[in-house]
């Protein structure tokens, strides 16, 4: 061992081991703070880049849901006003059956045909959401605009008055030419198998699509929670880890201190030989 004081090599490792304590205890009280183990790019490249990926991700999915949410809400309104065109359709069905009753006035059933079929042509023309058309549009035709939800992966197109749910034919039953007619005749001797049976057929579309929504949705919900867990455990600090880290780091750089004092002082000893 050599007597040098121009350069105090133990003292320079005890500063380098000081520092590398330091840092150390500066990165677990920073997790910590924000308790986060990932808090920089450097921290671990591999994990920031898949967690970011990730979190892009859940945020587009949360978004899907939302949109699912609102393809419910849109169902639910057509599905409404269908159940109640139904029941007025079965109503209408009622009555002209009562009109074969000779003790029945026949011109009095007819009116009140008239007026079921003109609250179903007013459900029809009113039946919106968030401004759209979803039956008819204001003026009774079928020409309504046909929204699309993107619902995760995929997309779905809502269109009621089309003839791919039968509504075209509501629309032809309901009009002056039939059930509004002015001509009792024709009224009481429309057949309203064939409407009743595309409401029905509507009906029935609308609770496959709600459906399909529903395992959509269930699918997405569990792939949120999935990716939120991943995303936890590239990125959330162990906090009781962190606290034992921290702690020891602190109780290491008092230590470090001390020795670092103690090296730095250590050349003095060489004064004696110079007494």
């Amino acid at each position: 061992m050599g007597f040098q004081i121009n350069t105090n090599l133990g003292a320079l490792k005890a500063y380098n081991a000081l520092a590398t304590v330091n840092a150390q205890t500066e990165k677990a009280q920073l997790r910590l703070a924000s308790q986060k183990k990932i808090n920089t790019v450097a921290d671990d490249t591999s994990g920031f880049n898949v967690g970011k990926k990730l979190e892009a991700q859940v945020a587009t999915q949360k978004s899907q849901l939302g949109n699912i949410s609102s393809a419910q809400n849109y169902l639910a309104t057509a599905e409404s006003a269908l159940q109640e065109i139904n029941d007025k359709i079965n109503q209408i069905a009622a009555k002209q059956t009562d009109s074969a009753d000779q003790l029945k006035d026949g011109a009095s059933i007819a009116k009140d045909i008239r007026t079921l079929a003109s609250e179903v042509d007013s459900i029809l023309k009113s039946t919106n959401i968030n401004g759209n058309q979803l039956l008819a549009s204001t003026d009774g035709s079928t020409a309504v605009s046909a929204p699309t939800f993107n619902v995760g992966g995929s997309t779905l197109t809502f269109d009621f008055a089309s003839s791919d749910l039968g509504l075209s034919t509501l629309h032809t039953a309901i009009s002056t030419t039939n059930l509004q007619s002015t001509t009792d005749s024709t009224v009481l001797g429309f057949d309203t198998s064939t409407i009743a049976t595309s409401v029905r057929t509507a009906l029935g579309k609308i609770g496959n699509l709600n459906q399909a929504l529903s395992s959509r949705s269930d699918y997405l919900t569990n792939a949120i929670s999935n990716n939120t867990a991943t995303i936890s455990n590239l990125f959330d600090a162990d906090m009781a880890a962190e606290q034992l880290n921290s702690t020891k780091g602190q109780i290491g750089s008092q230590v470090a201190t001390a020795m670092l004092s103690q090296l730095n002082t250590a050349p003095q000893n060489l004064l004696s030989l110079f007494k």
